[in-house]
């Protein structure tokens, strides 16, 4: 773990703080679904990665989004 946020962006799910969510993701890894599941991630990412170097997620983007979003 890498230690106790004090603030946190969004609540946790009620599986998080179980540990459900952990438990799962360290049985998909011991059994190779990650693995074989990788493929398939890769459109997202790409997309992403574009995005993110476009600016997309930087501060001001975000302010900009949010302004348009209440705006409606």
């Amino acid at each position: 773990m890498a230690g106790i946020r004090l603030f946190r962006y969004r609540r946790p799910s009620v599986s998080t703080m179980l540990g459900v969510t952990r438990a799962k993701k360290r049985i998909n890894r011991q059994l190779g679904i990650t693995a074989i599941m990788r493929p398939f991630r890769a459109p997202g990412n790409m997309k992403r990665r574009v995005l993110r170097r476009a600016g997309y997620y930087s501060g001001p983007m975000k302010f900009l989004r949010f302004m348009r979003r209440i705006s409606k």
